[in-house]
């Protein structure tokens, strides 16, 4: 029969492994639209992660779909990085959305060094959201992205054209914008299988 050990006298001679408890998983962030954080897994967008948004062409609402968030994280007075955005942002619509313009930063930055700087934001950890609009990003690119973006428990959105849906991405949510119709598909997703059905996306309501 073993001698019986007193766990004090191993923990003294540091025999015993003393590991950290693991960190508590990142909570989903809603989207502000009903319809997909009912349909997606972990009920609006994965927390401290990167999402790819996919576009057929510029402007077919790819800022309305996340200024809820942006809202809402701005008017709690977090701060919003747009790096290298392909338009100067319209302050007017940006305020109509609710976004609080002081919280609002745009980095100008081109080629490589737009990929730096959005980095940077994402693993900063000054940044409740960061925008990007990588260009020719390959695979490796958008690891180092979703790397960051998980350092800094920070919200990472990169908008690339709808013809990336053929190569695979390290994303940990993958939103394809539609035209005609006009409707959100979810190619890839964090938590479970990604919806089959289209997501009816709505025009903004004219004021």
């Amino acid at each position: 029969m073993g001698a019986v050990v007193a766990i004090e006298s191993l923990l003294d001679r540091r025999r015993v492994w003393k590991g950290r408890p693991a960190a508590p998983p990142a909570s989903p962030q809603p989207t502000g639209h009903d319809a997909l954080d009912a349909a997606l897994p972990l009920g609006g967008w994965p927390d401290a992660a990167l999402t790819e948004v996919l576009v057929p062409m510029d402007g077919v609402g790819e800022l309305q779909l996340l200024w809820p968030t942006l809202a809402r994280l701005s008017q709690a007075g977090g701060t919003v990085a747009l790096v290298a955005p392909p338009y100067l942002p319209y302050a007017p619509a940006w305020l109509r959305a609710g976004v609080r313009l002081p919280q609002l930063q745009v980095v100008r930055a081109a080629g490589r060094d737009a990929w730096w700087a959005a980095e940077q934001c994402l693993r900063s950890g000054a940044c409740a959201a960061v925008l990007c609009w990588p260009q020719q990003a390959d695979d490796r690119t958008l690891r180092r992205l979703q790397v960051a973006a998980e350092s800094g428990r920070c919200l990472g959105f990169a908008f690339r054209p709808l013809r990336a849906a053929r190569n695979p991405s390290p994303a940990a949510l993958r939103i394809a914008i539609d035209a005609r119709p006009r409707q959100l598909r979810v190619l890839k997703c964090r938590g479970g299988l990604a919806p089959a059905r289209p997501i009816p996306f709505p025009p903004p309501a004219t004021r």
